[in-house]
């Protein structure tokens, strides 16, 4: 009897645990998304402030 008791423990406890892992890996995925938005929006206000930077640059030189 110990040994059915302690299956079905450790079949709930290895749905809980692969519930909990799905769920950090969604947070994961989420947090690693919004870190490349985060990072993509970096280079682009980089790059934006550099073009007029070369245009004036440009346009100087004419």
């Amino acid at each position: 009897m110990m040994t059915d008791e302690t299956d079905k423990t450790t079949g709930r406890t290895g749905n809980s645990r692969q519930d909990r892992l799905k769920s950090a890996l969604r947070e994961n995925l989420k947090r690693r998304k919004l870190q490349a938005r985060e990072r993509d929006k970096a280079d682009t206000s980089h790059k934006d402030e550099a073009t007029p930077r070369r245009e004036i640059a440009g346009k100087s030189g004419e």
